[in-house]
């Protein structure tokens, strides 16, 4: 197929590209056809930038000669991905939004398991223990590529990080930061052959976040939104930490939570970010 073949104009909205597309707000369809969906040029070009092109790319035709849009539309037909011009109509329907993106694109999904988690390949590492917010999960991605995190590690049942809704929260992290997914069972066997400390948040916990003497590389382990990590889980760090709360709220956002744990260990009390 040549690269004029690759580009296509749909208009009608029961093209079965467009049902296709639309069906990856579900994760089911995610996880059968291996597809999730990104909205945005600037997330997409994100993607560019960390080495994965699209293999479907959706764009307004009123936006066919925008820069941007013709660098995205090269890098999908190199890829051998297809390329859609559609309307107003069509994208609404793919985003499921009024006011969509101009740009949609699906990428494919890169399954990691624990078993991949490369320890000696950063200071610092962040696993979820089932977290269920799709916003959180996706700002805990992208703090963790802004602090250089090697990867977020999900653990047990947690939310689906190719969603929509989490892809959108990353800003674009989600094509730079590693997502490894696992059982609990197989994450305690990560943290039995851990070679630096790994530390947990608890309410119990005496010891101030940033007073724990911990070793590189570092495992934050952050828990459930109402429950905070389970025993087993708990049991298998070799830290415990709290965040202190001066005012009268008593809990954090797991996204705040997890953004004030990185940054306190991976810049311990330096003036490295200010030279």
């Amino acid at each position: 197929m040549t690269g004029r073949e690759r580009v296509r104009e749909i208009a009608s909205l029961t093209n079965p590209l467009v049902k296709q597309l639309r069906a990856l707000h579900g994760r089911k369809e995610r996880r059968e056809s291996g597809l999730f969906l990104a909205e945005g040029a600037r997330t997409i070009v994100e993607a560019l930038d960390n080495g994965q092109a699209p293999e479907i790319l959706v764009y307004h035709r009123e936006g066919r000669d925008r820069p941007v849009v013709a660098r995205l539309r090269a890098a999908c037909v190199k890829a051998g991905g297809t390329c859609l011009e559609t309307n107003d109509e069509v994208l609404a329907k793919i985003s499921r939004k009024d006011n969509p993106q101009s740009v949609v694109a699906a990428f494919r999904w890169r399954e990691r398991g624990f078993d991949a988690v490369d320890p000696a390949s950063a200071r610092v590492f962040v696993a979820l223990d089932r977290v269920r917010d799709p916003g959180n999960l996706g700002a805990v991605i992208r703090t963790a590529d802004a602090v250089g995190a090697g990867g977020v590690l999900l653990v047990g049942e947690t939310c689906d990080p190719a969603s929509v809704e989490s892809v959108r929260a990353s800003m674009g992290s989600i094509f730079a930061v590693p997502v490894f997914e696992g059982s609990e069972t197989d994450f305690l066997a990560l943290c039995a052959r851990w070679p630096g400390s790994v530390v947990g948040t608890a309410l119990t916990a005496t010891t101030h976040y940033r007073r724990a003497a911990l070793r590189e590389p570092v495992l934050i382990v952050m828990g459930n939104e109402q429950a905070g990590i389970t025993e087993a889980i708990a049991g298998a760090c070799t830290d415990l930490v709290r965040i202190p709360m001066i005012g009268r709220a008593d809990s954090l956002n797991l996204a705040i939570s997890t953004a004030v744990m990185l940054y306190g260990v991976a810049e311990p009390e330096s003036d490295a970010s200010l030279a």
